[in-house]
């Protein structure tokens, strides 16, 4: 039982090729719904890992790079699609690349960086989220939220932002603490 958050944050990586495969040939309905499924799992994962006490290594590599596989594959294909603006997508690809590439420099020179997602980068996946299935649901035809998209799309940018900066400026931190220790300065 304790490793169904990891087999769902596996789950979440695999769906994302039906997810392109369906954008791909214009279905945007059954792209609503698979990809919606994709983001619950999301939450599911961490509510089991917490509530059940399933948290495990592997689940703290598996969650964050199943995020960034979803929502930067369907961010770029729908960006392609022009469906979603490309400085958006282009923005939230710019700070999961930052991200990652803080994350590897910093396991490089210090060993692990014992990261863990901030409350504003939690709060920008779910935004994330949510603008993706409300511009599948209105290219879908399913509603069209011109004013909530727009609304979605501002609070995606800024708390992209917020949260890139947010990471960046606590793992630069943690690296001048761990070069100074490193250097018996602290």
């Amino acid at each position: 039982m304790r490793h169904i958050p990891n087999a769902l944050c596996i789950l979440r990586m695999l769906l994302v090729v039906p997810i392109a495969w369906l954008l791909g040939i214009g279905e945007y309905g059954l792209t609503l719904w698979v990809f919606a499924f994709a983001g619950l799992t999301d939450g599911l994962d961490g509510f089991l890992a917490k509530r059940c006490g399933w948290r495990s290594e592997l689940g703290k590599i598996l969650d964050p790079l199943a995020d960034k596989i979803l929502l930067v594959s369907v961010f770029i294909i729908l960006a392609v699609l022009d469906i979603v603006p490309v400085w958006l997508a282009a923005t939230a690809v710019l700070r999961d690349v930052t991200i990652t590439a803080g994350a590897i420099t910093y396991n490089a020179l210090y060993g692990d960086p014992q990261g863990n997602p901030t409350f504003i980068s939690k709060i920008n996946t779910l935004c994330q989220i949510l603008y993706l299935l409300l511009a599948v649901a209105a290219k879908a035809g399913e509603w069209t939220p011109d004013t909530a998209l727009l609304v979605l799309g501002a609070l995606v940018f800024v708390t992209t932002v917020v949260s890139g900066i947010d990471y960046v400026l606590t793992y630069t931190r943690k690296a001048i603490e761990a070069s100074r220790r490193k250097r018996g300065l602290a």
